[in-house]
Parts: C-alpha cells; sequence; structure tokens
C-alpha cells in the first residue's frame, strides 16, 4: 500500500475551510496513518468535519476536532515516567546462545516503571523494543511492542488419519494442493470473503480500524512473508496424553505458522505512536512505550489486539479448512497456540497483570502448544509445565543466529538446496535468509526448557511452502 498524500484542495472538497485545520488534519495522517487505505482516510476525515463533536475524545483525531468545534483544548503537560536506575532481575534460558544485545533490550526492558517481572527464552534474539523470545510482566499497562507488529502470530497443526508415507508418495498431487490452496505475501483469495470476523463490532467503535477494513478483508485466509509458512509432513506420538487425545502411532499432518497481517502491524505502529507522545519518552525506551489498560487509547488497543488475534486464528483456520478439503478428509486433531500477544494473568502472590509474549510460547499447565525448528528440523508437539520463573512461557521456536541479510550475504541458494535434498525436503519457495542455518539448532534449545514444557510428540516436515 502506498504512502498516503493528502492536499490542502482535497480536505477543502470535503468541507473544510479553515486553513488552520486542513494542516492539522494533514500532519495527523502524516503521522498516524502513513499507509493507510486513502479513500477510508477522506470518509473518516469528512465524519469529523461533519459531526466534530463525536470525535472530542478521539485519541487521534480529539485535537481536530477541538478545533472545528471551536473549543480551547490545553493539552495537559507531559510528566515522562521515572525509568528504574537498575534492571529488575530476570531468569535467561539458554544464556550461551543468545545474542549479548538482546540481553541487553531486555534490560532495559526491566527498568520499567511498570514492570513487574520478566524472562527470556532460549531462541531469544533482538527486536525491535522488547527482544524477541522476551517476555515481561506489567501492572495495568500494555505495550505495543512488547507484543510486536505480528500480533497473535501462532502455529497450528492438524494431524490427520492418513499413514505417515501419504506425504511423499501423493507428493506431486500434494505440491499442487499447496500451491493452489493457499496464499503467501500479496497473493490473495477472491472467495474468502464471507466470514463473521469481516463484521465485527470493532470496525464500528474504533475510528483507526475502519482504515484497515478493506485491507483486513483482502488478506483474510493468506500467510505473510519471511518465516511464515505451511509445512506437509508427518506427525510421531510416542505415546497417549488426555492433552491431544491422539493415540501413540505416526500421522500425516499440516502445519502452519502465521499471523495477523498488514492489520497486526499497522495497530502496532498506530497506537505506539499514541503511547510516545502520552509519555514522551525518547531513545530505546521510546520504543517500549505503554498504554495504561484504564485509559481510552489502552482500552481500544486491547480491543484491536485481541480482534487481530482472532483474525491470525481464522486465517489459519481457513488455511487448513482448504487443504482439508482438498485432501478429502477432516482432521484427527487441530492444535494450536498463540504466540506475539498480551494476556491477563495472575502471579503465584496472586497479582494481577499482563503478561507479554513477543515470541514466546504460552506454558501453563494445560496450555499446549507448538515449537517449530527451521524447514528442514522438526517441530515439537508440547505441553506447558507452568514454570512461575519463566512466566509460564517457553520459547517459540528455534531462533535465529543471524538477521536475514547476514544469511543472504553468508549461504547460497545451491548450498540450502542441496542440504534440503540431503534431509528429504522438497522447498516451494524462500529464499536464503530464510536458510536453515541461519536459525540456532532446535534440539539445543528444547534441552534449556526441559522444566518449562514436556514434549507430546514431534512434526517431520517434508514439503515446505514459504515466500
Amino acid at each position: 500500500m502506498k504512502k498516503i498524500k493528502l492536499r490542502g484542495q482535497e480536505l477543502k472538497r470535503l468541507g473544510f475551510t479553515n486553513d488552520q485545520a486542513i494542516s492539522l488534519a494533514i500532519n495527523l495522517v502524516s503521522r498516524h496513518f502513513r499507509r493507510s487505505d486513502k479513500p477510508e482516510i477522506l470518509e473518516m476525515l469528512e465524519n469529523i468535519n461533519m459531526s466534530p463533536g463525536k470525535y472530542l475524545n478521539d485519541p487521534v483525531w480529539g485535537e481536530l476536532a477541538a478545533l472545528l468545534t471551536g473549543k480551547n483544548v490545553k493539552e495537559k503537560a507531559k510528566k515522562r515516567p521515572v525509568m528504574k536506575q537498575e534492571a529488575s532481575d530476570f531468569k535467561i534460558y539458554g544464556i550461551d546462545q543468545i545474542d549479548p544485545e538482546a540481553i541487553r533490550q531486555m534490560e532495559m526492558a526491566m527498568k520499567l516503571p511498570i514492570t513487574v517481572k520478566g524472562a527470556l527464552m532460549a531462541d531469544a534474539h533482538v527486536g525491535y523494543g522488547l527482544p524477541i523470545g522476551g517476555v515481561l510482566a506489567t501492572y495495568n499497562s500494555v505495550i505495543p511492542y512488547g507484543v510486536g507488529m505480528d500480533i497473535g502470530c501462532r502455529m497450528c497443526l492438524s494431524v490427520y488419519p492418513f499413514a505417515p508415507e501419504k506425504a511423499d508418495r501423493d507428493r506431486d498431487k500434494i505440491r499442487k494442493i499447496l500451491m493452489s490452496e493457499t496464499r503467501f505475501g500479496l497473493a490473495e483469495f477472491n472467495d474468502e470473503r464471507d466470514h463473521e470476523i469481516i463484521e465485527r463490532k470493532e470496525f464500528r467503535e474504533i475510528a483507526f480500524l475502519k482504515t484497515l477494513h478493506r485491507k483486513f478483508i483482502e488478506q483474510l485466509g493468506t500467510s505473510g512473508h519471511g518465516n511464515h509458512f505451511v509445512d506437509v509432513g508427518y506427525v510421531s506420538i510416542p505415546e497417549y496424553s488426555e492433552l491431544t487425545g491422539i493415540q501413540p502411532g505416526e500421522y500425516f499432518a499440516v502445519l502452519s505458522h502465521s499471523g495477523s497481517r498488514n492489520f497486526g502491524a499497522e495497530v502496532c505502529k498506530h497506537y505506539t505512536r499514541i503511547a510516545q507522545d502520552k509519555l514522551g519518552l525518547t531513545g530505546e525506551a521510546a520504543k517500549l512505550a505503554w498504554l495504561e489498560l484504564d485509559s481510552e487509547e489502552g482500552l481500544e488497543y486491547w480491543a484491536a489486539m485481541n480482534l487481530a488475534g482472532d483474525y491470525s486464528h481464522a486465517n489459519h483456520r481457513i488455511i487448513h479448512r482448504r487443504l482439508a478439503k482438498a485432501f478429502g478428509e477432516q482432521p484427527l486433531k487441530i492444535i494450536e497456540n498463540h504466540h506475539n500477544f498480551a494476556w491477563k494473568e495472575r502471579l503465584d502472590t496472586g497479582e494481577e497483570v499482563v503478561i507479554h509474549r513477543k515470541g514466546a510460547t504460552p506454558a501453563g499447565i494445560g496450555d499446549t502448544g507448538i515449537i517449530p525448528g527451521t524447514m528442514a528440523s522438526p517441530a515439537y508437539i508440547v505441553a506447558g509445565k507452568g514454570n512461575e520463573e519463566s512466566l509460564n512461557s517457553a520459547s517459540h521456536g528455534a531462533g535465529r543466529l543471524m538477521s536475514r541479510n547476514q544469511a543472504k550475504q553468508s549461504f547460497s541458494e545451491k548450498e540450502m538446496m542441496k542440504y534440503l535434498q540431503s534431509q528429504g525436503i522438497e522447498l516451494l519457495g524462500a529464499g536464503t535468509d530464510e536458510s536453515p542455518f541461519a536459525y540456532k539448532d532446535i534440539h539445543e534449545v528444547m534441552k534449556h526448557q526441559k522444566e518449562l514444557v514436556e514434549i507430546l510428540g514431534t512434526f517431520y516436515p517434508k514439503i515446505v511452502r514459504m515466500e
């Protein structure tokens, strides 16, 4: 989506007559809606101009509405939060394989005045604000970049009543099904426009979300770039567990990893800018700007975050529904979990906190989830052990050893494809930035979290679809 450029003449055609209001409207759009849908932004501005009183308390449009109504609204003096002098202690899992910069980022998060407790998972690496693999408990506050750009990114595994040999025996057919029934990046479906999530009330109640609605609909059922995938392979279940309900054996299976697409990214950026404006934070701390949950903006973000999580869930279910239809069989079991999300939970002390899991898997008692490796290594079905020291969390994958650019410069496509062939993996798409060599060893990562999760089964990829 191209960057929006508004002109004064466009606003005058909407009925704006005050030059100061026109200038402010253009400035607000530039700050908060850089890559939103222009027609919907213009419609929003027309509504504000016609009924500014309705928007006086809006966190983004309130200033413009006040100007249009002629009300003299004085901005409250910003009282910058005072950071802690020293970072609170936090548990680190697999410290020997974690980039010192990721640890430094976590230390910054532990200095926030709202921070209660934290932990760093074994797959941790550098992120924006909170590191990937960072788990942070805060009091009555949510940090958009503590959740991350891809809100509600999740794993979803469908286990079928087919023998594992199907992945090899029907390889040509499966390849065609994956190419026809999944969409990545900018590719979209034209036949997935009838879903209850499209009509969610948040689009009517939160002005900003309305600007994202069209893209939200267009990307329904699709997967993103980068490390998002749909893999076909097989699952090995060593013994029965009531948590999975799957009898011991080996089964044909599909595993997907994706999130909330452009919608989640825009929600994260929008509410981070609002939080930064409110708090007046500068430097590295600004990337961890937060919203109080009892504020109007905090309530809006929380609602938008949950919508993004539900959207991610819907995207995965569409992917797995389409594949099940193509395979001509319903799964025996679907196992799934969020990461990149925030939950209201209670610590052992009874204190209610907001736990941010940015690239971390919920691992409380009764939680099941999937921890993937790389395109050439296993993924694990796990059950949480409820470890309070990790804030009931575990890693969300193997974790990167190097950045995407470093991987592109370090490995050739020929080298990567030769290795995949030696492992019996067929790759449909993806570049060397997702090379297995760019990631940590998932087996080592799992060793570091034996006290966090129990392994219930293992997924082995055979055909990997990425973009």
